[in-house]
């Protein structure tokens, strides 16, 4: 829970990497429209590729105490400038490799960068909300954006019905949350996170709050894919374009849980941490083990990444469900390593294509290792990172959230949590034996272009390395997440 109290000034300089992405967006708009040819949407690209690394480096360099800005709705702590940093160069990295396939599938138009920068910014207001409104707006600017994006495809009837979908289920819990927001301020009287858990912490929580809660966390929950909110996922993941997908199921999942965290611990704070918990341990299991046995079954490698990515928020969730400092520090550890997983994965499934068409059946990685040897090492190693195999990185993830449910006593979860993950090995550990065992495939057009090889490499590289000292990213999140010590 915060304990510093809001400044009411405008402090343009905690909210620096927002608006240099706002204006930077807004002005290669403007370019884009001037522009409007190939070589223009090519130039905006690679422009909001710097804009985004710009960011980046300024949400890196902003450290200090907690700050807060326009009125107190804006806040700039620990918390947030960590889950910006992965967001702005980890949505960077994905325009990088998504730039050969869009230009192929004739979608490399500029208002796609513009799109992703929008959405970006989106996330970092999500992650510094200090205000239920602002929370809001950060959400459907994100939304919003992703709602097009999934639908970028206009000639395939598959992207149209992974927008179609998108946008209607997005629709529905935006407003569940709504509905819970208005109970909230009825309880409280006001939409400032502090504010409101000030007035929890000097009166019992009545009726009309937990509701609130409720609905609340029903909303949030749809934006991570957690169960049982979670029908939107596959069919979206699927029908989108493969970059697109790459996107959602990185960038986005950390905002959203990083939001889910801001909400819990900052507005409705320890007083109601008994309400809530049950609430996220339920999410969790759910997640957990919809995830991993919906994922047996499925044959496109996208559903098979839908279906991964539920269930490793699940296990987010879990660590998250302590509502201690070390939960939320096992959570933000848990969120970079499931990005940089899921960039090296990605990074390969981009460039699965045959006769120039794009390929995301399984079985297309049949022999991978008798033709292209290095991506089929980095991908086993990427799979035995998602299975939680130690001693890489996806074992201490794992470990982390684990070991926060454990000093919460959530040793039900905990149960449930393990069972999960044997599971959830089998289908992982099924991919390494396709790759390395079965009989080779046709191969993929090739040869692979160094950004793609380059981020499964260093993908790979980080899950193996992660167990010299955590990289620096578990000290990170430690020193981030003091804002809830108790």
């Amino acid at each position: 829970m915060l304990t510093t109290s809001p400044t009411p000034v405008l402090n343009l300089a905690a909210a620096a990497p927002e608006l240099l992405l706002a204006i930077g967006a807004l002005a290669l708009l403007m370019v884009g429209v001037f522009r409007q040819n190939q070589a223009g949407a090519l130039l905006v690209h690679w422009l909001t590729v710097g804009l985004l690394t710009l960011a980046g480096i300024a949400a890196f360099l902003g450290g200090g105490d907690t700050q807060y800005a326009f009125g107190g709705v804006f806040v700039s702590d620990g918390v947030s400038r960590f889950a910006k940093v992965f967001i702005f160069f980890g949505t960077a990295i994905i325009l990088i490799l998504s730039r050969q396939y869009m230009q192929r599938a004739k979608l490399l138009i500029f208002e796609f960068p513009v799109l992703v920068a929008l959405a970006a910014l989106g996330m970092a207001m999500m992650v510094s909300s200090a205000d239920l409104i602002a929370l809001y707006m950060g959400l459907e600017l994100q939304s919003l954006s992703l709602y097009v994006l999934a639908s970028f495809r206009r000639d395939s009837v598959r992207s149209t019905e992974a927008g179609l979908k998108y946008f209607v289920l997005g629709a529905l819990s935006s407003g569940l949350l709504l509905f819970g927001a208005s109970f909230v301020y009825g309880a409280t009287v006001s939409t400032e996170f502090v504010v409101i858990a000030e007035r929890i912490a000097e009166g019992e929580p009545n009726v009309g709050l937990v509701i609130g809660l409720a609905f609340v966390l029903a909303g949030l929950a749809f934006k991570i894919s957690a169960a049982p909110f979670h029908m939107w996922t596959p069919d979206v993941y699927e029908g989108a374009p493969t970059p697109i997908t790459a996107f959602m199921a990185t960038a986005p999942k950390m905002a959203a849980a990083v939001l889910m965290v801001r909400v819990l611990y900052d507005g409705f704070g320890p007083t109601m941490v008994p309400e809530w918990q049950q609430i996220v341990s339920f999410l969790a299991a759910a997640s957990m083990l919809v995830g991993s046995i919906a994922a047996i079954g499925q044959t496109d490698i996208k559903r098979l990444m839908a279906y991964s990515s539920i269930g490793h928020m699940g296990f987010a969730l879990v660590g998250m469900a302590a509502g201690t400092e070390a939960g939320a520090t096992s959570v933000l550890v848990y969120l970079a390593i499931y990005m940089t997983m899921n960039l090296g994965v990605f990074a390969y499934i981009l460039t699965m294509r045959r006769n120039d068409v794009a390929m995301t059946k399984i079985s297309d990685l049949s022999g991978l290792w008798q033709r292209d040897g290095f991506s089929a090492l980095c991908l086993t190693v990427l799979m035995f990172s998602l299975a939680g195999i130690p001693p890489l990185a996806g074992f201490w993830a794992k470990w982390y959230t684990f070991g926060a449910a454990v000093e919460a006593g959530l040793i039900w979860l905990l149960v449930i949590a393990t069972v999960a993950a044997v599971i959830s090995a089998f289908y992982y550990l099924r991919l390494v034996k396709i790759m390395v065992f079965d009989e080779a495939a046709e191969g993929f057009d090739g040869p692979m272009g160094g950004e793609f090889r380059a981020v499964l490499g260093l993908s790979a590289a980080v899950m193996i390395l992660f167990v010299i000292g955590g990289l620096g990213v578990t000290e990170m999140a430690a020193d981030a997440a003091t804002i809830y010590a108790r």
